[in-house]
């Protein structure tokens, strides 16, 4: 039987969800796998967190993957960030199925359908390559809260109109030198103690040379290792705080950029580690003298039949009527789509004034305080709108869908964007939440993500959310213990 048989009968094929298109791209990435000489495929799968999950799998076996899918835990999708499984999986319908039959139930299998066109080679283990793959249940229907799933209902939302979403991504996060590893037995909790670091250069000195030049060996291997993989990476650059970087991205597809950008978190952390380097995405890191990260979406909106951005404005229009509609539709959902795009208890504490990050709903002309950065002038085919709203730790996947969702609601409802603010830190627009939990409330008492992407999602993510906040609220802080312990 040849190769092309060979795929051809796998049930991804006869089940439908593969078509001719696929069977090209699978065939290419059998002939590519053979060309680079990889030993091992790292079959890999976004979390609802972000974070890589999957097996790895012997080159020769690529075929039949490809052809079959993957078989993994259900529990996988079903984990908060300290690994536990947060849902009933052992009884009645583990909270996800209403009164359908639970597919999850019993921790039973899911499949990971291969996107063959994602072979990426892994460029400190050349012998090794990922392929990023989608979730579906064991009986090939759509899981419909796989990140891949969510991010497709809303650029095809946008598609049914005739537009299409472009954005560019500035990442920031920390790389520290580990001086303790926290690799004991008595460290393996769960989550696990974290290491103890020093910094790779001192601070705060911002984009100075002499700090670049300092990190540079680490920045270099970072750099080149992106560039390896195909990422755009547009620029390199010294972040506020010590031990800080940012990195740009040219921009790109929804769907590009949201691989591009898990592929870029997942490479600097492993990276960086075979190096005695810790990075980290968190937003603001419990060592001393730290700034928080952020992470901020440049996007623009493109009519699809004749490739104009809509955002330029013509003369004497600032914003143009989408980019005013668009403003209004993210300012209106930005609190309900704070889980998406801050899903974690240390994000909210980014949200302070005067620190080059928002706390209030609002937006302004090329300002670095408000939430939404309006860069556009006529006759600009880079017009844009720049969300400073995002965590670096947020799953790109979910908050690239908050953002064409929301900003498609506000076409849809014709709204119009409020006055620019010049002063963000005054005034009486709404506060972005102070905590997870109070972006929890405003997200399930919100009605766009249940009317777009279904009850099971929302109902989904706040019991994973949910799970996490709780065990914050129940954890003893170092603060409490200062307060209270001496006083009392």
């Amino acid at each position: 039987m040849s190769a092309q048989d060979r795929l051809r009968s796998g049930k991804l094929f006869a089940g439908g969800l593969l078509d001719d298109g696929a069977l090209t791209a699978c065939e290419e990435a059998c002939r590519r796998a053979d060309a680079a000489g990889f030993e091992t495929i790292r079959m890999v799968f976004p979390d609802p967190h972000g974070i890589l999950r999957g097996k790895t799998i012997v080159a020769s076996a690529l075929p039949s993957v490809l052809a079959n899918g993957i078989n993994v835990p259900s529990t996988l999708l079903l984990k908060d960030l300290s690994h536990r499984t947060v849902f009933p999986v052992w009884s009645g319908d583990a909270g996800l199925a209403g009164d359908r039959a639970n597919p999850m139930g019993g921790a039973g299998d899911i499949t990971l359908i291969p996107e063959p066109e994602s072979l990426t080679a892994v460029p400190w283990s050349p012998h090794s390559a990922w392929m990023i793959c989608r979730p579906v249940h064991a009986d090939l229907t759509e899981i419909s809260f796989a990140p891949q799933t969510v991010l497709a209902k809303a650029v095809d939302a946008l598609g049914a109109e005739g537009m299409e979403f472009v954005c560019g991504l500035e990442v920031e996060f920390h790389v520290f030198r580990i001086i303790e590893d926290a690799l004991d037995h008595g460290s393996a909790t769960m989550p696990p103690r974290p290491p103890r670091t020093e910094l790779i250069a001192q601070g705060y000195k911002y984009l100075t040379e002499s700090v670049y030049d300092a990190a540079e060996p680490v920045l270099d291997d970072i750099r080149r290792a992106a560039q390896a993989m195909g990422l755009p990476v547009r620029s390199v650059e010294v972040e506020m705080g010590p031990g800080q970087f940012e990195v740009t991205f040219d921009p790109g597809t929804p769907g590009d950029q949201a691989r591009n950008f898990v592929l870029f978190r997942t490479m600097v952390k492993e990276l960086c580690a075979r190096q005695g380097l810790h990075a980290t995405f968190m937003t603001r890191p419990a060592v001393e003298n730290c700034a928080s990260s952020g992470w901020h979406i440049h996007q623009s909106l493109v009519d699809a039949k004749s490739g104009a951005n809509l955002f330029v404005p013509a003369e004497g229009e600032t914003p143009s009527a989408a980019a005013s509609q668009w403003i209004a539709g993210l300012l209106a959902h930005a609190r309900e789509s704070c889980v998406l795009t801050t899903p974690t208890v240390n994000g909210y504490k980014r949200y302070q004034p005067f620190m080059l990050a928002p706390d209030r709903v609002q937006w302004g002309r090329d300002n670095r305080g408000a939430m939404l950065r309006v860069l556009a002038a006529p006759g600009d085919a880079a017009s844009r709108i720049e969300n400073r709203v995002a965590e670096p730790a947020a799953n790109p996947y979910y908050c690239i869908a908050s953002q064409i969702l929301s900003g498609l609601d506000g076409i849809r409802n014709g709204l119009s964007a409020p006055e620019p603010v010049e002063r963000p830190y005054e005034g009486d627009a709404d506060r972005l939440p102070s905590s997870l939990g109070d972006a929890l409330a405003h997200f399930e008492r919100g009605s766009l993500y249940r009317d777009v992407l279904g009850e099971e999602f929302v109902n989904w993510l706040s019991t994973l959310k949910r799970a996490e906040w709780q065990r914050c609220l129940s954890t003893v802080s170092a603060w409490e213990q200062a307060e209270y312990f001496s006083n009392f």
